[in-house]
């Protein structure tokens, strides 16, 4: 199974609320480089399929994490699976649309100079990172609150956020730290730059 239909059908058997098709459209539109674009310029992801590749491993990793019996029995943390497959699939929707293809110089091991394929920013709505998702999701449907703040604070305490709200998110919303979790996961851990 390719990546694209892994999402495909994690998407349709799993997130079934009022909106969410379409949404789908909207990915699968050709308004939409979801399925194409990197994970980043140049660390995690940094080629094409990247951002959906990485919307895959967060979706494993968060799976995991939410199945393990600490989190179940001693955190007493259970969280659907739609949820769960809305907050890892969807967390970074920001990233449409933001990496364009150019060529930059490189030096080799023989000492020449040469043009490598690259990604440069590029991003026409500078509305964040988190918040920007959660902006372009609830567009289309509703997420609860803590669904919300997930997305929102789930690049944690790497960002340039005020430390206070994000440990207060944390705090209040523990789906935020799962995310987080996730996330760092994914992109430290499969995602090797």
């Amino acid at each position: 199974m390719t990546n694209r239909e892994k999402f495909l059908n994690l998407f349709k058997t799993q997130i079934k609320r009022e909106g969410s098709e379409i949404l789908l459209e909207y990915i699968l539109s050709e308004k939409s480089d979801f399925f194409t674009a990197p994970a980043s310029t140049r660390f995690h992801g940094s080629y094409e399929g990247g951002l959906l590749e990485h919307s895959l491993n967060v979706y494993d990793c968060l799976k995991d994490y939410c199945e393990r019996e600490r989190v179940r029995n001693t955190y007493s943390l259970k969280f659907t699976d739609e949820t769960v497959a809305i907050v890892s699939l969807l967390h970074d929707l920001c990233k449409i649309n933001i990496y364009k293809p150019i060529f930059r110089n490189v030096k080799g091991e023989d000492g020449v100079w040469r043009q490598v394929p690259s990604y440069e920013f590029a991003d026409n709505l500078p509305y964040g990172h988190g918040e920007k998702s959660v902006y372009i999701i609830s567009g289309f449907m509703r997420l609860t609150r803590e669904e919300a703040f997930a997305i929102r604070y789930h690049m944690g305490f790497s960002g340039d956020e005020n430390k206070n709200n994000i440990s207060n998110a944390m705090e209040m919303f523990p789906l935020a730290l799962a995310l987080n979790v996730a996330d760092m996961e994914a992109s430290f851990l499969l995602e090797k730059r």
